[in-house]
């Protein structure tokens, strides 16, 4: 199968730190592409892949410096992506949703992934190509979701590539952006509470900043509570395997969020609060637990109280990058029996 891969242009497949949807899109394609597909990835040149890749933008370019030159650069990058992709490919898969109208001009089936929490305004957009086949990264996005022709994948993980270890270190770990929807002030928190280290690590967003100077800044004290820079993947299995736990006090529906099997593949139970697909990975006394304030987390982090080998099981059993694959190709292959993507014939005006 002929299939290509479009990413935004902004940031490396695979990403150096920060980037779950690369990461998402790293291992889909080199999976895919170890399986024998013909596979193009249309990224920025700094990406590194097993398989083929083209790009239109030599570097990434993160953090974006302006949203109106980033709508225009990933317009610009999308729209050339779906005509070299429309030449040769059998099978296009989008990733954000700015190539949904390109795909007028395209004859393949047409895959997208959505990587976001639910936004009305996207939504809406979306219903206006129901020929895309769609696909949500967790049942309870999904369900927000008013699309009929929508299927649930789980992200996975190469499982080989994550450290395990038995024995553990007495620190607690937070891996994500410093932002409020992610919650490392709670974090800092459960931590002081439990009288346990915090390792934080994690991208410094600047439309952020002032949450980061205000709420988290102020209590890193170098001793029990450090920020260690973003993690690259190297760090991240240092950080993570070596956790008693990892906390994820979000304060979002959360679409996905890769951390959690991550650390799960690392042995390392994941403390978290309720939240869009947390339920759906999170299973209370067998690779973590679902807390239900900052009081509940900073028990459970004194005793979490479940084995690595666990949370390591749990990882291979629901979450390998082989499973996530395996789901893929039986949609591309469902994607080939559906109408082109494109307009309803009641979308579209009538010339007179």
């Amino acid at each position: 199968m002929r299939i290509a891969l479009i990413a935004p242009p902004f940031i490396a497949v695979p990403p150096a730190a920060y980037g779950g949807t690369e990461l998402f899109i790293a291992h889909l394609a080199n999976g895919l592409h170890a399986r024998g597909h013909d596979v193009t990835v249309y990224a920025n040149g700094d990406s590194q892949l097993h398989c083929k890749l083209k790009w239109r933008y030599r570097h990434a370019d993160w953090p974006v410096a302006s949203g109106c030159a980033a709508q225009l650069k990933n317009a610009d990058h999308t729209a050339w992506a779906m005509h070299e992709a429309s030449q040769s490919a059998e099978l296009i898969h989008l990733n954000d949703i700015v190539g949904a109208p390109f795909t007028l001009f395209a004859e393949q089936p047409v895959v997208l992934t959505i990587h976001h929490p639910h936004e009305p305004v996207l939504s809406e957009q979306y219903a206006r190509y129901p020929a895309i086949h769609y696909v949500a990264i967790s049942a309870a996005q999904a369900r927000r979701e008013p699309m009929r022709n929508t299927s649930v994948v789980h992200h996975g993980l190469p499982i080989e590539e994550y450290t395990f270890r038995e024995e553990k270190d007495d620190y607690l770990a937070f891996l994500g952006r410093m932002a409020p929807c992610k919650g490392a002030h709670l974090a800092i928190e459960a931590a002081r509470r439990a009288g346990l280290p915090l390792k934080l690590a994690g991208e410094i967003q600047p439309i952020f900043h002032d949450y980061w100077e205000q709420q988290v800044a102020p209590h890193i004290d170098g001793e029990q509570i450090q920020y260690i820079g973003e993690a690259d993947h190297a760090l991240k299995n240092e950080l993570l395997s070596r956790a008693r736990a990892m906390l994820f006090p979000i304060q979002w529906d959360e679409p996905f969020g890769l951390v959690m099997i991550e650390a799960m593949a690392c042995g390392t139970p994941v403390l978290a609060f309720d939240g869009g697909s947390v339920q759906e990975i999170v299973k209370d006394g067998e690779c973590g637990w679902i807390c239900g304030d900052v009081d509940e987390m900073a028990e459970r982090a004194l005793a979490p109280s479940i084995a690595p080998e666990s949370c390591r099981a749990q990882a291979v059993r629901h979450f390998s990058c082989d499973r996530m694959v395996e789901r893929y190709i039986e949609i591309y292959e469902r994607a080939f029996h559906r109408p082109p993507a494109g307009l309803t014939h009641a979308d579209a005006g009538a010339a007179v």
